[in-house]
């Protein structure tokens, strides 16, 4: 839908030639914007509350760019995942650095077209085994925050010495949804899901020795979790789990 058929329809609404819900529907179904390369879904936000988000992993600094141009035109910030800091420049210089924020450890990048509202109800609060879980616990944190929730870190408080967890657990316990990174055997979030009554979405990493098979280990740990109310994304997938995390905790007519 182009800004004529838009303008057309609102003006409908308004002569009460079609109903409010008619108008959302149609909303919902706003289309796409079609380049040779990409076709960028410019009304996700419409029908899922969040704009489309861009994997940056493979694509050219052109590719990111451009996507960026086709999303900031139609109103809505850009996040962009797993984006390598060499891409970042290019950014920077076609929409200023003022609009460009980035977050080097979590491989990340928000271009704004404006400010970001809280609107989530509650906080989120990104956990981490180890400081080697860091990048993906950032990616995460990184999401969040884009996606408008308030948010608490808690890092390096694994299994091996759980004293530190512990000692933060006033900060878990505040959370509305937690998101608990763990590499290595992935214990973490078993030990989170005993002691706060909240939802935990828990993320394997890729970090460990051999045997940790890339973050298989994790990942099987954290199926096979024995706290209740643990959901489990994919190795690494800190956005992943972001997203769900933020839907938990926005309205429900959000």
């Amino acid at each position: 839908m182009d800004r004529i058929a838009l303008e057309q329809l609102l003006e409908r609404f308004r002569r009460g030639e079609v109903t409010l819900e008619a108008v959302r529907e149609e909303l919902a179904r706003m289309p796409f914007h079609w380049m040779a390369d990409a076709v960028v879904d410019t009304h996700r936000g419409v029908r899922l509350g969040f704009p489309e988000v861009v994997f940056g992993l493979g694509k050219t600094a052109d590719q990111v760019e451009r996507i960026a141009a086709a999303l900031l035109d139609r109103g809505s910030n850009v996040l962009v995942t797993k984006l390598a800091a060499d891409k970042v420049p290019g950014l920077v210089a076609r929409f200023g650095a003022s609009a460009v924020v980035h977050d080097e450890v979590a491989g990340a990048v928000m271009v704004k077209h404006h400010d970001v509202e809280v609107s989530g109800r509650g906080r989120i609060c990104v956990v981490a085994a180890g400081t080697s879980d860091l990048p993906v616990a950032r990616e995460a944190t990184f999401t969040a925050r884009c996606l408008g929730n308030e948010i608490d870190e808690v890092y390096d408080v694994g299994v091996a010495g759980v004293h530190r967890l512990l000692h933060r657990l006033p900060v878990l316990r505040a959370a509305n949804v937690l998101v608990v990174v763990a590499g290595m055997e992935g214990a973490l979030p078993s030990v989170v899901g005993g002691l706060v009554s909240r939802p935990i979405i828990a993320v394997p990493t890729s970090v460990g020795y051999g045997a940790s098979f890339g973050g298989l280990a994790a990942l099987l740990g954290m199926l096979n979790c024995c706290a209740p109310g643990v959901t489990v994304v994919n190795i690494d997938n800190g956005f992943g789990a972001a997203y769900a995390a933020a839907l938990i905790n926005r309205d429900a007519g959000a």
